[in-house]
């Protein structure tokens, strides 16, 4: 067994080494370290909330599921967690989660949720393309840009330049794709690309896939 201090309070742990081990790259460093071994570690940073999932997780291979949006937050900040400790199963459970959430809502990722995940994340993290692949259907299929994202992209050119790519890996055929040098197949401006639709805060919400009640980056993104 080894102990793991929790949280601000140190809330102790007492975890079968080599199950917690056999999950995580990173605690397996920790407690196998020939140079200095030892039978406990520290997490002060993290928060027992999202301790108690991950344990959860460990001994059952289950993590609640969301029936409402405000539950998607604690999911992310368990992620979150299992990402740093190098638990690619967890991650992959969450990730499936989560978008298995938003489909049988029939909704997307709100801003802050997005905004969050990519402060907290780097290149190449499975939660973070998910999210944002999701956003790229929302924004495509969408005929304007809502002003809280078209504010966000003009910000963040990197989430604008994630869109673009994971718009390329749909691999699409060029017939399907309106091509502006035709004149033939020229149908009117519409409403221009200048045009950004504004959204009320009286009209946010997740069936829209709008979602600007939740934290950004830097504060927890838990239940707002």
């Amino acid at each position: 067994m080894v102990d793991l201090y929790v949280g601000s309070d140190s809330t102790t742990y007492h975890l079968h080494e080599k199950l917690l081990c056999y999950y995580s790259p990173f605690f397996t460093r920790v407690f196998y370290n020939k140079t200095s071994p030892t039978k406990s570690y520290g997490l002060p940073e993290d928060e027992v909330e999202h301790f108690n999932l991950l344990v959860g997780w460990l001994y059952s291979r289950a993590i609640p599921t969301p029936h409402e949006e405000k539950a998607v937050g604690i999911l992310l900040d368990l992620y979150l967690l299992s990402d740093k400790l190098e638990m690619e199963k967890l991650s992959g459970t969450v990730v499936d989660t989560v978008r298995q959430f938003y489909h049988e809502q029939n909704t997307y990722p709100g801003l802050r949720r997005v905004q969050y995940v990519y402060a907290n994340t780097e290149d190449d993290n499975a939660m973070r393309e998910m999210m944002v692949s999701s956003i790229a259907r929302y924004l495509t299929l969408s005929d304007t840009i809502p002003a809280h994202w078209d504010k966000a992209l003009r910000k963040n050119g990197q989430l604008a330049v994630d869109i673009i790519r994971s718009i390329q890996q749909w691999q699409l055929e060029g017939k399907s794709v309106p091509d502006a040098r035709n004149s033939s197949l020229t149908r009117g401006r519409g409403k221009g690309f200048s045009h950004v639709e504004e959204v009320n805060d009286d009209d946010s919400g997740v069936g829209d896939g709008v979602d600007d009640s939740f934290a950004t980056s830097g504060e927890t993104s838990g239940e707002a």
